[in-house]
């Protein structure tokens, strides 16, 4: 029997690949938007839908009863959260709230998968917290957990690290190879300016990560946290080396520092291999695919 997924946020850049994933592995797709806006409308039955909204989440679970249940929708960029640090709140912790409230009502057997954000802290470490998007995300992890505890529900929490990979997206590769191609269409030498040269982060593509949340999904085990990334960390330097690469173009770069401290840490995704998951793509390739998105769009 075909199974049914609801994908919140299913016009972002994770819940456009999300949607094309299951709905090509033969799940029935049902996808919530806040604007009617979809890439992929052929494969994934829209909703709109306003998150924060509780009765128009009730309605939403009520309507859909899903066996399954990503959720990716959110306020994800750290700038606004400072901007709007209690709107913040309200569309990635409340959210959750209603979304698990109503999934106990209407489809109390779903299975759950909340995207957190690897920003997010230990909160017996609170005094750590760098922004209120990373309260956010640790709030809405806290909701998830206390969720599937209290009213036995089968509850898993995803750590994305960077995601990148072809689509639109605000992320510091996006912005790089952005720049890259403006400057190559006018014909000037590409000026990239980066904060921190030296600075590391763990990059892994979106489309491996929407292959591990459905690993997830199908063998995960309720009330665990799963870390996905790939292991290993590059810096903005070797980022700007690829691209440079497989451009051809010389790049000028300016980089305010090389401060060795702004260290990402390299955590390895062991639970998620014990489940059989795989990762595909290598750095070089995923630029590679974005730089293509880019130069067709």
């Amino acid at each position: 029997m075909t199974k049914t997924i609801l994908i919140t946020g299913a016009s972002g850049f994770t819940g456009i690949h999300a949607c094309k994933h299951f709905a090509g592995e033969g799940y029935l797709v049902y996808g919530t938007t806040r604007n009617g806006h979809h890439e992929c409308t052929d494969s994934t039955q829209l909703i709109v839908c306003d998150l924060a909204n509780e009765q128009e989440v009730d309605n939403l679970i009520s309507a859909c009863k899903p066996d399954y249940l990503l959720h990716l929708a959110g306020q994800n960029h750290v700038g606004v959260s400072w901007e709007n640090p209690v709107q913040t709140l309200e569309i990635n912790a409340m959210s959750t709230a209603y979304l698990l409230q109503a999934v106990a009502k209407f489809k109390p057997d779903c299975k759950v998968l909340i995207v957190g954000s690897a920003l997010q802290i230990d909160p017996q470490n609170i005094s750590t917290i760098p922004h209120p998007y990373s309260l956010s995300k640790t709030l809405q992890t806290m909701i998830a957990l206390s969720w599937a505890k209290l009213y036995k529900m089968d509850i898993m929490v995803a750590k994305p690290s960077n995601l990148i990979g072809p689509g639109n997206s605000n992320g510091v590769c996006a912005i790089f190879i952005k720049n890259i191609l403006s400057a190559a269409e006018k014909g000037t030498t590409p000026v990239i300016n980066v904060q921190n040269i030296a600075a590391t982060r763990d990059f892994i593509d979106v489309r491996d990560a929407v292959s591990a949340y459905e690993f997830i999904l199908q063998k995960g085990s309720r009330m665990e946290v799963y870390d996905i990334t790939t292991g290993v960390c590059h810096s903005l330097d070797t980022v700007l080396e690829h691209l440079q690469h497989i451009t051809g173009i010389n790049l000028e770069i300016e980089a305010a520092s090389s401060d060795t401290s702004d260290i990402f840490p390299e955590i390895q995704p062991e639970k998620l291999k014990a489940l059989g998951w795989e990762q595909k793509r290598t750095l070089h390739a995923s630029l590679a695919d974005m730089i293509e998105y880019y130069q067709n769009k």
